[in-house]
């Protein structure tokens, strides 16, 4: 038969109302895509990770912290590499005043970063001295905050801070954390706890603390 087969009115209707809403979806679902590329790309926290994002007052703070150390160099500062472990709600507020960033992240969906990305997983560091090599002595400031407030966690991330380090004597490190962590992590950094204290979007059943082997507070209070 080569009769065309037509739809009544209102079946037409409601099948030209749903290619439209699927057409918005797609268009909206490219959108997100094309947004989370680059270093202005948006992540919600994923708990199963261990994820809290930092408050804006604490990013800011953060952010000026660095800013007045990059003030301080007396040479070229882009010659000044910073390290983020596990604490990716920084990066956009420090990258914003400094080009030389990188974002150590077991969560690949950071990878939209580009080259700021690199892949981190402290299941490793243990067991190869040679883990992330290329970036071993590459640093001159080390922000890291450890997913996990265990005594294995924070011996492993000290480990990995050490072998960032480009000077363990001159390469600054501000390290947040539980309190509770602060017999496991002395040992192994010489960091001594600071005033400031870290807050986070959500409130933490934990006391947030920070630890540095410089006067981070000195920093902050002089704002």
């Amino acid at each position: 038969m080569d009769d065309d087969i037509s739809l009544p009115a209102d079946t037409l209707a409601i099948l030209n109302e749903f290619l439209l809403e699927r057409s918005k979806r797609e268009a909206e679902e490219e959108n997100q895509i094309a947004n989370k590329t680059g270093k202005d790309a948006q992540f919600e926290e994923d708990w199963q990770l261990s994820q809290f994002w930092y408050s804006t007052e604490t990013k800011h703070t953060l952010r000026d912290v660095v800013r007045k150390l990059l003030a301080e160099r007396t040479g070229d500062s882009g010659d000044f590499s910073i390290a983020l472990l596990s604490c990716p709600s920084l990066y956009k507020d420090i990258r914003e005043i400094h080009d030389t960033v990188h974002i150590f992240e077991f969560d690949m969906r950071f990878e939209a970063y580009g080259t700021d990305f690199v892949h981190y997983d402290l299941n490793c560091v243990g067991s190869n001295p040679d883990y992330l090599k290329e970036h071993h002595q590459q640093y001159d400031l080390i922000v890291a905050d450890p997913p996990f407030l265990s005594q294995e966690c924070i011996a492993k991330t000290c480990e990995i801070v050490t072998r960032l380090q480009r000077n363990q004597k001159e390469s600054k490190v501000i390290f947040c954390s539980g309190e509770v962590v602060e017999p496991w992590l002395t040992p192994h950094l010489p960091v001594l706890k600071c005033s400031f204290r870290p807050e986070h979007e959500r409130n933490l059943g934990n006391e947030f603390v920070s630890y540095a082997n410089f006067n981070l507070d000195e920093y902050i209070e002089n704002k």
